[in-house]
């Protein structure tokens, strides 16, 4: 099932493209919800119950988004599966900030930090989301680090590895994710991060994921501006997922 978030974190964005079309479009009333965290907590409440309905049927879960902090809501729905997944997590960046540590303050920044349990009181708690292991998360290619991103993987479990070295995977089912802005050349991206691979290389390391039949659910955050041409461009890359 393939279902879509037509949002960046809080914000509706109807003119953003997405690379496939969808069965289900998520889009619930946030007007009398409160802060940011709230909204979103509406939005990944309802993204939950969308993926374990899809799970439970025995179908795989994706999930399309402007960004990827809609990741919590989906590894959230496979929890509520009775699923305990890992994670291998495909992006440029870290997305393993903190309210503390982030010099922008960018929310998206602290994404994979949240589903290993920072900050639960602020999404987790709100949505069920339980924490996931650092050791059954690999993060693939995040090379565009902060100095405080840089120390906290230094010190943790995550392992890190570029898109040619994924090695052997955590057990059991997993939560793909794929930030688009891991191909080093993608047009009109909102954080781009040049350097990195090339479509053909992103494809062959996701294609081992898949692979391994484990891949439980799929998220897709498409991180460009509107109108930008990416969508079109990674067409076959999201139908092949």
């Amino acid at each position: 099932m393939r279902i879509l978030l037509p949002y960046h974190l809080d914000e509706y964005r109807p003119g953003l493209e997405f690379p496939v079309a969808a069965d289900v479009v998520v889009d619930p009333d946030l007007s009398g919800d409160g802060d940011v965290w709230s909204r979103m907590a509406v939005l990944y409440e309802e993204i939950a119950e969308q993926v374990a309905r899809a799970v439970r049927a025995g179908e795989r879960a994706s999930v399309l988004s402007g960004d990827c902090t809609t990741a919590l809501g989906t590894v959230a729905g496979l929890q509520r599966a009775g699923m305990d997944p890992a994670v291998v997590w495909f992006d440029a960046h870290g997305d393993v900030q903190t309210l503390e540590t982030s010099a922008s303050g960018y929310l998206g920044g602290f994404s994979l930090r949240m589903l290993v349990g920072y900050g639960r009181r602020l999404l987790a708690d709100r949505i069920g989301l339980r924490d996931i292991a650092q050791e059954r998360v690999v993060l693939v290619d995040g090379r565009d680090l902060d100095p405080p991103e840089v120390e906290y993987l230094r010190t943790s479990s995550i392992r890190q590895c570029s898109v040619d070295e994924l090695g052997e995977l955590p057990k059991g089912p997993i939560y793909l994710h794929l930030d688009c802005d891991v191909i080093g050349d993608l047009p009109g991206l909102v954080f781009p991060a040049p350097d990195g691979p090339d479509e053909s290389q992103v494809a062959a390391a996701l294609r081992r994921v898949l692979d391994t039949g484990r891949v439980a659910a799929v998220g897709i955050a498409c991180t460009w501006y509107d109108g930008s041409g990416a969508a079109e461009r990674l067409r076959p890359l999201a139908e092949s997922l």
